[in-house]
Parts: C-alpha cells; sequence; structure tokens
C-alpha cells in the first residue's frame, strides 16, 4: 500500500527537552581566596613591622599577628594538599610550583641583599634565606601527606613530634620550623569542607570575636615581657633559656593559641566574593616578592624617617603601605610580569606519554602456558 501524504516514512522520534538546569560546573570557592589574601596580609605587616622601632605598640602588634599568621597559612596549604600523591602530575606540579621557585628566589634574595648593602653573596639551598623557609618546608610536609593519611592518630603523633622538636639540636632553624609548625599542617590535611562550614555560623562568630580581643588583650599585656621567638617555633628549648619541661609547656601553649587563634581568623573570614578575592589567588607572588620592597625600603632609611613621627604615625603610616604593597604585587600586571619565576613552564623538561627511559627495556609480563 502505498504511502500517504500524512504517513511519515520514519516513526517520529519523541523531541528531547533540555534538562530543566543546567549541567552544574564546579566553581571556584571565593571563601578560600578571601583566606589565601588576608593571610598573606598578615605576612606582610608582620614583616614591614620588623624595622619600626621597639615600643609596646609594635611588640604587641607582632605578639598578636605572630600567633596565626603562619599557622593560618600553613593550616590552608595542608587543607589544599589532601588530594596530593606521588603521581606524575602531582610530582610535577610539586616540582613547577614550589621546588623551581624555591630555587630561584633562594639566589635572587642574597644577590639583592649583595647589591644593596654589599653583603656577602651565598647560594645555598640547604640553609633558606629569610622567608624561602616556608617553600622548603610545604615542600617536605607535601611529599609526607600519604604518610600522615596513613596513620591512625595523625595529629597526635604530629604534636608529640612538635614537643620533641624543641629539645632536639636539629641542625637548622628550618628543620625546627618543619617539625614546629607540623601539627597546623597536619590539621589542614584532617579537616574537611563541612568543618569549617561550622566555624562560619553566627555563634561560633560571636565567640571568635570575643577569642580574638582577649588575644588582643593579652599581646598588649605580654608585650614587655613575652619572648616573640615562641611564636617563630626557630628555637630550641635551651637556646630559649628555659628547660624541656618549661619548654614544653610553652610550646603546647602556644600551639593551643595557634588553633584557638586560626579557628577565630577562618570563622570572621567573609565567606562571599569581595574586591580582594581575585587577589587572592596570587598570594605566592605577594609571599615571594614582598621582601624586595621592604628589604629595599630598610636599606635606602625609610624607615628611620617613618620613625620620626612617633609610634603611633609609624606604625599607622607603615600599616597602610604594607597592605597597598600586598594589593599591587597580587595585582595582575605583577603577575604578568614575574609568571616566568613564580609560576615557570618547564613543560620542556618533562617526559610526556609514558614511554620508558632510553636504555631500559619496558618490563613485559610473563606468559605462564595453559594446561
Amino acid at each position: 500500500m502505498p504511502l500517504s501524504v500524512d504517513t511519515p516514512a520514519v516513526p517520529l522520534v519523541p523531541a528531547q527537552r533540555p534538562p530543566p538546569h543546567p549541567i552544574s560546573v564546579r566553581t571556584r570557592d571565593p571563601y578560600y581566596d578571601n583566606v589565601k589574601f588576608l593571610a598573606v596580609v598578615l605576612v606582610v605587616l608582620g614583616h614591614a613591622w620588623f624595622s619600626l622601632a621597639d615600643n609596646r605598640l609594635t611588640t604587641a602588634a607582632h605578639l598578636f599577628v605572630y600567633t596565626f599568621h603562619m599557622p593560618v597559612f600553613i593550616l590552608i596549604a595542608g587543607f589544599f594538599s589532601r588530594r596530593f600523591a606521588t603521581t606524575r602530575s602531582k610530582v610535577r606540579r610539586l616540582v613547577v610550583g614550589l621546588a623551581v621557585p624555591y630555587l630561584i628566589f633562594e639566589a635572587a634574595y642574597p644577590l639583592y641583599a649583595h647589591m644593596l648593602h654589599g653583603d656577602r653573596f651565598i647560594w645555598s639551598p640547604l640553609s633558606p634565606y629569610w622567608a624561602m623557609w616556608f617553600l622548603s618546608a610545604l615542600f617536605v610536609w607535601r611529599l609526607s601527606t600519604p604518610l600522615w593519611q596513613q596513620l591512625r592518630r595523625p595529629l597526635i603523633v604530629a604534636v608529640v613530634i612538635s614537643l620533641a622538636s624543641g629539645a632536639m639540636r636539629l641542625p637548622d632553624q628550618v628543620a625546627t620550623r618543619v617539625l614546629g609548625f607540623l601539627p597546623f599542617f597536619v590539621v589542614g590535611l584532617l579537616i574537611r569542607d563541612e568543618h569549617i562550614r561550622r566555624l562560619r555560623t553566627w555563634r561560633v562568630r560571636v565567640v571568635a570575636v570575643l577569642v580574638t580581643i582577649a588575644a588582643g588583650v593579652t599581646a598588649v599585656l605580654a608585650a614587655p615581657r613575652m619572648n616573640d621567638e615562641w611564636l617563630s617555633y626557630r628555637a630550641d628549648y635551651h637556646g630559649l633559656g628555659v628547660s624541656p619541661y618549661v619548654g614544653i609547656a610553652m610550646r603546647l601553649g602556644t600551639l593551643a593559641c595557634g588553633f584557638a587563634m586560626t579557628a577565630a581568623f577562618l570563622s570572621l573570614t567573609p565567606r562571599r566574593r569581595l574586591w580582594f578575592t581575585d587577589l587572592g589567588t596570587r598570594s605566592m607572588y605577594v609571599y615571594l616578592l614582598h621582601g624586595f620592597v621592604i628589604f629595599g625600603a630598610t636599606y635606602a632609611g625609610w624607615y628611620a624617617s617613618a620613625n620620626r613621627l612617633g609610634p603611633i604615625g609609624a606604625f599607622a603610616v607603615v600599616s597602610v603601605l604594607a597592605v597597598l604593597l600586598t594589593v599591587t604585587l597580587a595585582s595582575g600586571p605583577v603577575q604578568r610580569a614575574f609568571r616566568w619565576v613564580v609560576e615557570p613552564r618547564l613543560e620542556w623538561a618533562f617526559r610526556t606519554g609514558r614511554r620508558p627511559i632510553r636504555g631500559r627495556r619496558a618490563a613485559v609480563p610473563s606468559r605462564i602456558p595453559a594446561r
């Protein structure tokens, strides 16, 4: 029978309706970029205050900020190291993102000091220069990540190691810091997004405000008596002039204060997207570059001029300039100018694909004859 005009030649396929909602794509959480930007602001402030004249205001500010500014940085570094494994891509990222910039800036800072002040140029990658200790420490911590993820009680082990490291005569300050700050990195490995969400409830924020106020008052009261070397974790108990028992008690206290203030900082950090959120994605540029400006200002005598303004005036001016310096170094033009050293492209240095190394034959599994 011939087909009529109204009869289709092929069965009609029902029209596919578009999904009611587009496929969700995981976007970058602005909260963590806010955390990184505010944390690196505190790092720059702490380093910028270092050359101010000694007075109770700057000493109290140092005690307050140094209690938690590096713990925050280290805990967040641990949080983003949770998925680290010794795979091809992770190892490459570790080398390109940490090892290579460390080697470059470990040479650049001594050379810069030699040019400014005539200091002897010594390139010693095994003895990190100034703030470069953090990159070497982070390299070690990330390599140890699989170990901490396998232990039953990793935090207890990390705290014991931190307490014991103060009683040891370690070869350098970096080793002391790697072990001393270790609990913060391990906590970063252990926490999850839901833990941080609990810190951002209004009840916890009220407690965080009270903790921050109490920490500020304590810093002011302790400024004439407290040695801020306890907060840098770079000196052993003997070097600080105390017995191991007193040193362990003090180390426990500094760890507890560091965790309390880190929790308060994470609780009070804004969660929404703000004007500085994108700047937080470039916090490593600030960390690696801000020392050149601070060293230059110190050698040029700018701090001597600032100190003439009095304790409050010098503190205010240097603080404002430090924040402006952070914003500038985290800007797009600075990223484009220094990406080749902070985020070098080294694809040419790595093998592609799964080809075996020349000179070695790929292992071929032996075939067992069927019986």
